[in-house]
């Protein structure tokens, strides 16, 4: 029986250089971000982004919900995927790091596909209820993830995919001797995914792990 790689430092590196490379609007969100310090590890890896590339390419979606967006490079990876036509919405409450992602969305030639909104998630998930998205990519708040799935499932069109970020949370949840409030909602939380008959969905061990559901 095969079994998964440790994808070392090195290893990595090659995988880069044998996959399509970024966008350099991309790569300049990913070397602003190294200047922030602790803060970096709310960005998503380039790995990752490769993936909702190529993810949105092949499931024709063209209109996305993001709850979550820090300084941009998940937007503008879903964005640089979606046709011309194509929609995003982006929620984030911190005002400053938006301003910072929409300059990085304008100096892509993307911001006329993307409307970010600032404010709780929660509140924002309300106002749009009435929407239908062909795709939600959750990655806020981790001790509110339940929430933003369920709304994300109404939210959702049949057929449509919900992917959710940071679920393996750096390997913590399989460490039976933590136990602090994060690892637990997170364990939670895949356990009320795996559970819950409204989706299908798979875990890929991308950057800090992505659930990936199809809405039924």
């Amino acid at each position: 029986m095969g079994a998964n790689l440790e994808i070392t430092e090195k290893l990595q590196s090659y995988i880069k250089d044998f996959s399509f490379e970024l966008n350099p609007i991309q790569q300049e969100i990913i070397d602003y971000n190294k200047t922030l310090g602790e803060i970096k590890r709310m960005q998503i890896d380039p790995t990752q982004c490769n993936f909702l590339h190529l993810i949105i390419k092949i499931a024709n979606i063209k209109s996305v919900l993001e709850i979550g967006t820090f300084t941009g490079l998940s937007a503008l990876s879903i964005s640089l995927a979606l046709p011309n036509d194509g929609k995003l919405i982006a929620l984030d409450k911190n005002e400053e790091t938006n301003k910072v992602a929409v300059n990085f969305f304008k100096k892509a030639n993307q911001d006329h596909k993307i409307k970010t909104i600032i404010k709780p998630a929660i509140d924002s998930l309300e106002e749009l209820k009435n929407e239908k998205f062909d795709m939600v990519f959750i990655d806020a708040d981790k001790m509110n993830y339940k929430r933003y799935y369920e709304n994300s499932l109404h939210l959702t069109r049949k057929g449509g995919l919900i992917i959710i970020d940071n679920v393996l949370w750096h390997g913590e949840v399989v460490d039976k001797k933590n136990n602090d409030k994060f690892t637990l909602n997170i364990r939670e939380f895949n356990k009320f995914v795996l559970d819950d008959h409204r989706v299908e969905q798979i875990i890929f061990p991308l950057g800090d792990g992505m659930t990936v559901c199809r809405v039924l």
